[in-house]
């Protein structure tokens, strides 16, 4: 029995690896035509269009790419603060009879789909935004922004729970030092649950980077490099979802180049995060 359980386990343990790589090996293998055509200069170019006849087209992903990068970089520069705050809050400020009713009201934003958040985010939030910013309420602040939103319950528990990890004896003593709360909050329990924070943070930004629905419902969806912030355009996987069931030859090929693009980007991020960040944690 203990032999069947230990080659489970390392089956287990071993089988969501060989999922990555077979995950890239189909991107790759799809891919290949564009990648050969095109090359590296794929990142750099802006033009996605379709050729006529027998013409392949020409296509480039600098648009979606950058669309993916600055609509993430907005929703983690909003939420991280806002995530960090409410975990603050929950662990060392709320009151008892509070901290029920705010802990599950941030659980039930995690249980919203993301196309309802996308449906609120077009017909009450960009009015908003197009008000205060100006533009057509549609684009990558609009998106960013709803984005940032969808994340913060999903920083803010993960970010709770390491904080609440720090043991008692450690604030006690930190308080008959002499230290206020504050001292107390980023002195000891910043410090001690830094690990589950950081983890909070990757978790979240792999949730942007390939959230779909919403973004789709409020960046724009043109192939369009924006010049403003409030500028419609679009990212990878809403070109993906938007596009992809028309495409053919080499433009099916191309959006399997961007998928690869984005798995690629996003494995990268998360690694060096986990593995040199967390790294340093332990420390």
């Amino acid at each position: 029995m203990g032999g069947f359980f230990r080659n489970f386990s390392f089956f287990s343990a071993t089988l969501s690896f060989f999922i990555l790589v077979g995950i890239f090996i189909v991107l790759y293998m799809y891919a290949s035509d564009s990648i050969h055509t095109f090359g590296w200069h794929f990142l750099v170019d802006n033009v996605w269009e379709v050729g006529e006849d027998d013409q392949g087209g020409r296509f480039g992903g600098l648009i979606p790419i950058v669309g993916s990068i600055f609509s993430t970089l907005i929703a983690m520069v909003v939420a991280t603060p806002i995530a960090m705050g409410i975990a603050i809050f929950l662990t060392e400020v709320a009151p008892g009879f509070m901290i029920k009713p705010v802990s599950v009201s941030i659980e039930l934003l995690a249980a919203i789909p993301s196309i309802i958040y996308g449906m609120w985010g077009l017909y009450y939030f960009a009015p908003i935004v197009q008000h205060f910013f100006g533009g057509s309420g549609i684009g990558l602040l609009t998106a960013g922004l709803v984005l940032a939103i969808m994340i913060i319950p999903f920083m803010s528990a993960v970010t709770t729970d390491a904080m609440n990890t720090t043991p008692d004896v450690l604030k006690e003593s930190a308080y008959a030092m002499g230290a206020t709360k504050f001292d107390v909050i980023k002195d000891v329990i910043m410090p001690y649950g830094k690990r589950g924070i950081i983890g909070s943070i990757i978790l979240a930004l792999g949730r942007a980077l390939g959230e779909t629905m919403a973004v789709a419902f409020l960046i724009g969806s043109v192939m369009r490099f924006p010049e403003k912030i409030t500028d419609a355009t679009t990212s990878i996987p809403v070109l993906l979802a938007n596009n992809f069931a028309e495409a053919e030859d080499l433009e099916l090929s191309s959006m399997f180049y961007l998928a690869l693009i984005l798995f690629v980007v996003s494995f990268t991020v998360i690694s060096l995060a986990k593995f040199y960040f967390l790294g340093r944690s332990q420390k």
